[in-house]
């Protein structure tokens, strides 16, 4: 297996540290670290949307990486984590986000148990889940400009009312007081957002998701044209199953990370 460069804010990152454990591997302090007096091909692996420059420096020159962030699914409250708690961590190569369909077995999806719901086109109200500032902050853009420009851009196309949600910062709060399904069945016809995982949430929920960003896990089951908010997407239960197949194969549980076998599965993917 080749060795990967592991970069943790002050070697202090959990995730980072359990995974280059299980890797086998120690730590370089990402706050020290500069890539520009990095001259190795090592794939480098990062966790958090603000090492932009790291980032944007691999897509420069061609250097792979691994992003690290929340994982699509299973982090949610049900009988297997009551408590929600942050199990599961997509790992994706060279983007932010997995954004198109690899045929995949069905072993890892099919562990999860999340339904797909029937399409609901009885819905009013367009919920636009508002981003967070970090990723606004990576692609340079503000969010309330982004904000009140989604607004004005989906006026020109439907006078459906135009729920704006923001996201609790609490995260307990999230997964248990204030949840996305909860919202989302409030007399919803279509999620709109940016970067946000909510889309994925929204399409296994069967309400039609539109994503703005340029990288977004739920694109290849969603629309990205505002122009269509009255006509959206939906793809045939087949298709979204096969996404969920995929998705399931670009997370991974901490177990998975602690042992090294989430770097094995990546590297024969």
């Amino acid at each position: 297996m080749r060795n990967w460069l592991f970069l943790s804010k002050g070697n202090k990152d959990p995730y980072i540290n359990m995974f280059a454990t299980g890797c086998k591997s120690s730590t370089v302090d990402s706050n020290k670290y500069n890539i520009n007096d990095d001259d190795s091909d090592r794939p480098i692996v990062l966790r958090g949307i603000l090492k932009k420059k790291i980032i944007q420096k691999c897509w420069k020159i061609g250097r792979d990486f691994y992003y690290i962030d929340t994982g699509y699914f299973g982090n949610e409250v049900n009988n297997d984590n009551p408590h929600g708690w942050k199990f599961w961590h997509r790992i994706v190569k060279n983007k932010l986000q997995h954004n198109e369909i690899i045929e995949r077995p069905d072993d890892r999806f099919s562990k999860f148990k999340k339904t797909i719901n029937p399409w609901k086109k009885t819905g009013r109200k367009i919920l636009l889940a508002k981003p967070d500032e970090k990723p606004m902050r990576f692609y340079g853009l503000d969010i309330e400009e982004w904000t009140a420009n989604t607004v004005n851009e989906i006026k020109k196309y439907t006078d459906r009312p135009i729920e704006i949600r923001e996201r609790n910062p609490n995260r307990i709060d999230r997964a248990v007081n204030d949840t996305l399904l909860n919202a989302l069945d409030n007399d919803v016809f279509a999620l709109v957002t940016f970067n946000s995982i909510a889309a994925v949430e929204s399409v296994f929920h069967g309400i039609p998701a539109f994503t703005l960003a340029p990288v977004n896990a739920a694109s290849p089951v969603s629309c990205q044209d505002i122009s269509k908010i009255e006509t959206p997407y939906y793809p045939d239960k087949d298709k979204i199953y096969a996404w969920g197949c995929h998705l399931a194969y670009g997370q991974f549980h901490v177990d998975e990370m602690r042992t090294g076998r989430a770097k094995s599965m990546l590297e024969n993917l």
